[in-house]
């Protein structure tokens, strides 16, 4: 494990140094803008998408600093989607990384703008990015596919619709594959297609993965500590949300995550397995935050 947090110290740092170059380079009017965007960006976090992509660019054999582009591209595509998320319209939260929430700072018209800019900027990255050749073009339509429609929003969609409304398991995995399942399938199909590896396993794994970081995030909701989530906790079950804990029951749920962990493995050997990777399923499973 300790060769893990070295790797992901790693990779994190690469990414911490290339965003805030993107940060600084970024100089957009009026200046509440840029503030705005940047504020979120720079705000902290675990930086899992990001870390991902460039372990499996790592396990498909391409150098992931040739690749910050398309990293920052995903990062601004999840920050995008935390500021709305944290809107009074969406889940009403105050905090976010243990920062307040963009609107707590900027008020609501300017985070809802600073959003829409953040996703208007990660389709620039990766307009720029797909004229590299046909391998980035497939990473970045990938990426612009599953922020999409049929991607994160389907799922922030279903998830506002059974809210406070009968649904089953089948609604639930609807919620899990797309909300959280598309955005962390991303980075490593992005990487399966730049290094010519198995994209339909690198799917497979990375919606297993989704779906395992979407039941402990439901679970960590109920039994986390607001300090170490960098937000409040307690809201899904206030707000009546779909999730694995109202689903399934506490007990089932914590199998469920058990049974999702094992399934990532089996997932991740089928492309040749990767001890990073393999350790990151661990990281998940016993998360805190």
């Amino acid at each position: 494990m300790n060769t893990f947090r070295k790797q992901y110290s790693k990779y994190h740092a690469l990414f911490e140094e290339a965003l805030k170059r993107f940060c600084a380079d970024m100089r957009h009017e009026p200046p509440v803008l840029t503030e705005s965007m940047c504020y979120s960006l720079l705000s902290g976090g675990k930086r899992v998408r990001p870390v991902l992509f460039f372990g499996a660019l790592d396990l498909f054999g391409v150098d992931p600093s040739a690749e910050t582009g398309l990293a920052i591209a995903l990062e601004c595509i999840h920050t995008y989607s935390l500021i709305h998320d944290d809107l009074p319209a969406m889940d009403n939260d105050d905090f976010r990384r243990g920062n307040p929430s963009s609107h707590k700072v900027f008020g609501e018209a300017n985070a809802i703008l600073a959003g829409d800019a953040l996703l208007s900027e990660a389709m620039c990255l990766l307009l720029r990015e797909a004229g590299r050749g046909e391998r980035h073009r497939s990473a970045a339509c990938c990426l612009a596919e599953a922020a999409g429609a049929d991607g994160m929003i389907a799922g922030q969609s279903a998830d506002l619709l059974y809210t406070g409304k009968a649904g089953g398991e089948k609604e639930l995995q609807f919620i899990y594959s797309r909300k959280t399942g598309k955005l962390i399938a991303a980075p490593i199909v992005m990487a399966a297609h730049l290094g010519g590896g198995d994209v339909a396993a690198a799917e497979a794994f990375g919606q297993a993965l989704g779906f395992l970081f979407q039941l402990t995030d439901d679970l960590l909701d109920e039994r986390g500590e607001s300090a170490k989530m960098g937000k409040t906790v307690g809201k899904d079950r206030e707000e009546d949300k779909l999730t694995c804990v109202k689903v399934y029951g506490m007990e089932r749920a914590e199998l469920q995550v058990r049974q999702t962990a094992e399934h990532c493995r089996q997932r991740l050997a089928a492309f040749g397995g990767n001890e990073f990777l393999s350790s990151f399923i661990d990281l998940v499973q016993n998360r805190d935050n």
